[in-house]
Formats: C-alpha cells, sequence, structure tokens
C-alpha cells in the first residue's frame, strides 16, 4: 500500500480483513503518519514507495494526483500489478504512458472509480436501454480533503465514468461553468454533454454543499430510473395511463431489488481476482483515460468561462 492517508487508511483495513492476502506494509513520506499507522495496525510502514519494489505482487496506490504517474510508472517497471485511486493522472500524457506500460508488460492497471461496484448501479445497469436524458448530482459539505484540485478531478469524475460507460458513444461538445467558492480552485461545477447518439447529460458537483447528495436520473424510451448511490437505493418509474384519475398519464414507480455491499471491498476484491486470474479490470485504464480526457476537457471550458468574464 502506498500513501496512508484518509483514503489509504480505508484500503488498509480492508485488506486486513481478506483471505489469501499477504501483507507487506505501508508506505508514508509523513513519519508521524507511519508511527500512527504501525500504532493502530499489525503492519510494516516503509517511508518510501521504492522499498517495496521486489516484495509486493501488487500495490493499491493512494496518494495526491500529481504523484500517481511516477509512483505507478515506477512499479510497472518492476513488474507489478496496481489499483490505482482516480484520477488516473494530472495528464493525458501521463495516462497514456502508464496505459502503454501496463500493456506492454501485461501487467494489471484497475482504475478506483468505486461507484462501478455500487450495489444500485449493478441492480440497474440491466434496466438502462438507449438513455437520452442523464442526470447527476454529487453534493457534499466541505471537509477540506481533495481541495487541492478542481471538483471536477475530486468528485465530478465518479459520474463522468458512469455516463461513458453507460451511453458508449463519443463525445459530440460539451459545455461547463463553474466557481471558485472555499478555495483557489473550482468547488462548485455544472457541465453539460452531448454524444454523437443524441444523448445528452447534465451534471453537477459541489464540495460546499449542506448536505451529501450522490444520485443520478436516467431518462430512456421506456421510463426513467433512478439510483440513489449515498443509500445504494434504485428505482423505475413508467408513464402508465390512468383515465380513472383524470389525467391520461402518470409516472409510476417501483424500487428496484438491491444487494448492497461495500464498494471499496468491492473493488479491491474485483482487483485481486484479475491479479490471481490474470484477466481484465473492470475499470481499466482506458477507461481512466477517458474519464481524465472529458475531465480536463469539462476544467478548461470553465476556466474559459472565468477568462471571459473577468
Amino acid at each position: 500500500m502506498v500513501g496512508g492517508g484518509y483514503f489509504g487508511q480505508f484500503h488498509l483495513e480492508k485488506y486486513l480483513k481478506m483471505e489469501g492476502v499477504e501483507w507487506v506494509g505501508v508506505v508514508d513520506i509523513d513519519p508521524s503518519r507511519c508511527r500512527e499507522i504501525a500504532k493502530r495496525y499489525p503492519v510494516q510502514t516503509f517511508s518510501h514507495h521504492s522499498d517495496l519494489f521486489g516484495k509486493v505482487q501488487s500495490v493499491s496506490i493512494a496518494v495526491p494526483t500529481p504523484f500517481h504517474h511516477t509512483i505507478a510508472r515506477d512499479f510497472f517497471l518492476r513488474g507489478t500489478d496496481v489499483l490505482l485511486e482516480k484520477p488516473i493522472a494530472s495528464t493525458l500524457e501521463e495516462a497514456d504512458e502508464l496505459i502503454a506500460l501496463a500493456e506492454a508488460n501485461r501487467l494489471i492497471l484497475q482504475i478506483g472509480h468505486l461507484e462501478r461496484f455500487n450495489g444500485a448501479l449493478l441492480a440497474a445497469e440491466g434496466m438502462i436501454r438507449n438513455p437520452f436524458l442523464i442526470e447527476s448530482q454529487r453534493l457534499a459539505p466541505f471537509s477540506g480533503r481533495g481541495a487541492d484540485v478542481d471538483v471536477v478531478l475530486d468528485l465530478m469524475v465518479h459520474d463522468i465514468d458512469i455516463v461513458l460507460n453507460l451511453v458508449n458513444s463519443r463525445v459530440k461538445r460539451l459545455d461547463a461553468i463553474g466557481l471558485p467558492i472555499l478555495t483557489p480552485y473550482f468547488d462548485v461545477a455544472h457541465a453539460h454533454i452531448e454524444f454523437e447518439n443524441g444523448c445528452r447529460a447534465n451534471l453537477t458537483a459541489s464540495r460546499v454543499s449542506k448536505e451529501k447528495v450522490r444520485k443520478t436520473r436516467i431518462f430512456q424510451p421506456d421510463g426513467a430510473l433512478t439510483i440513489d448511490y449515498f443509500s445504494q437505493a434504485a428505482s423505475f418509474s413508467k408513464k402508465v395511463s390512468q383515465p380513472e384519475k383524470g389525467r391520461s398519464f402518470e409516472m409510476v414507480g417501483d424500487e428496484i431489488p438491491v444487494i448492497k455491499n461495500d464498494l471499496l471491498e468491492a473493488e479491491i476484491r474485483s482487483f485481486l481476482q484479475s491479479v490471481r486470474d490474470r484477466k481484465g479490470v473492470r475499470v481499466s485504464g482506458q477507461d481512466g483515460r477517458q474519464v481524465l480526457d472529458v475531465a480536463l476537457s469539462i476544467i478548461q471550458k470553465m476556466e474559459e468561462g472565468v477568462n471571459r468574464n473577468a
């Protein structure tokens, strides 16, 4: 494990509970953090990721985004499979190099877009057919965590990943607006994406909201699906004729049975299974690259809007 911070600690806790995993240790450049981890968990700690070279078959990397490329590259060059937290990298060039290294060395690269493992999404996926409009909201109170990047790379990337996976069409054009509120970066963002197949998506992300919201509505010819990632609930509504109620139609909804799960545990188990079987991952490096491409385009549009209004 490289990165013993807020999210890295969650990775550690999941790994320690899993059968068939021989744990080597945790890397963190902060000595005080290493001491704290060593007190709380039965693991060895290291100060540099190179201390794990030759000792591990696979590694989770949960460090700030600017270090994703360098650390993941170093492990690929030494034949190690990687579960890399989102976003895949800071630039498309860095993402391309990581993907190429993994492919050239026949190594596993999985990107940590963990909402793909959400029980509500998994339950609804089989009902999604030819969506023409997708609306997503991902709102959270300000915590200070992840505030070293724009909210697009912090939060919206989850919904970008889901939308790209569901629509499976090239982006035709996009527009976006955003505002910095509490940080020098965009803390609120709204993006409108149009795809070549005609589907449109409206994505909103905020890390300065009063409440936590993680929802998606998917409109398609036979009705509308609602997915609540936070509560892991899903429902399907369809247009039903209701002349007896004095109106032609109304939307009638039914709950979709959902098997709730631990997203991070499911993500890590999926990664480990790919490591053992040497088979493809649920969220590939190419998936992560496509998400980054759209995310950077959204940020560029927001910056253009700020410059026009300056």
